[in-house]
């Protein structure tokens, strides 16, 4: 099918952006790697009048490796993948990255298209979750952060306004102990996760000081699976507090159902993930 017609912009800057969303909000799409909109666009799901390339935007690219953890929104699957310095400080990134679809997906699709669309099967939304990231957002009144765990509202659905442009993921450079893992059971033709499971926790004379664990594909969003987290501070990662903690967090999952994978099985999954996840880490 061929899409509705549109004006085409590329913006330059991050100001002409907003100001252009501003003028039409409703009607105005902003399109980077475009894996998500461009198929809606050729279906007709969406037909905006004017479609904006923030493509070119320098203030949206880039990892910084510091005191915290910056990277841009328009940073890519595969520059993730590829960056040794943010492999060695969180190597969650490259765990993930590298489960993404195929390279020609990662080389075009961006971390910012993720995280906005909020696509209930993706995999940036538990990752950022379990690492307690900030999400900077710009909008015509200035700028403000939004907390993970506030960002995903639910079913493609974000604290995002309609004239905000997500620049930056702000995180917490861990500390002596930390640990991270992502893994996800790939659904065989889309490659997106029927669930994913992101653990990060931090290990003390192997007790476990502090846990994380997010999952995303087995609800309408990506969640914290809070109580199965907190079950393992003061304990050591030992097979009866795994169970425990996988216990939890597929009880808290209200699981969704579609042909591939019922409500149950799903459960199922992240029941076992999580498990695997823990006991991996705890084998670290």
């Amino acid at each position: 099918m061929i899409p509705a017609s549109f004006d085409y912009v590329r913006a330059t800057s991050l100001a002409q952006a907003i100001g252009l969303l501003q003028k039409d909000p409703d009607g105005t799409k902003l399109v980077a790697g475009g894996h998500t909109l461009i198929p809606t666009l050729k279906l007709r799901l969406a037909s905006p009048a004017l479609l904006v390339d923030i493509g070119g935007i320098n203030e949206l690219k880039g990892i910084e490796v510091g005191d915290r953890i910056r990277i841009g929104a328009l940073t890519t699957h595969a520059e993730l993948l590829a960056s040794e310095p943010l492999r060695k400080v969180l190597p969650i990134f490259h765990q993930t990255a590298d489960l993404i679809a195929d390279p020609q997906v990662r080389n075009r699709g961006t971390i910012g298209g993720s995280l906005a669309n909020a696509d209930p099967a993706a995999d940036w939304p538990a990752v950022v979750l379990a690492l307690k990231a900030e999400l900077e957002l710009a909008g015509p009144t200035g700028r403000r952060r939004v907390a993970a765990k506030d960002f995903f509202v639910d079913i493609m659905s974000t604290a995002l306004k309609p004239e905000e442009v997500l620049v930056a993921i702000h995180i917490p450079r861990p500390g002596p102990g930390a640990r991270f893992r992502y893994r996800k059971i790939r659904h065989p033709a889309s490659g997106y996760a029927v669930v994913g499971v992101a653990v990060a926790l931090s290990l003390h004379d192997d007790i476990v000081s502090e846990a994380a664990i997010a999952i995303t594909g087995a609800t309408g969003r990506a969640f914290t699976a809070d109580t199965a987290s907190a079950r393992l501070i003061g304990k050591s990662l030992s097979s009866e507090n795994i169970a425990s903690a996988a216990r939890l967090a597929s009880e808290q999952a209200e699981c969704l159902s579609d042909h591939y994978a019922p409500a149950n099985y799903r459960k199922h999954l992240v029941r076992t993930e999580v498990g695997r996840a823990l006991a991996s880490l705890g084998a670290a």
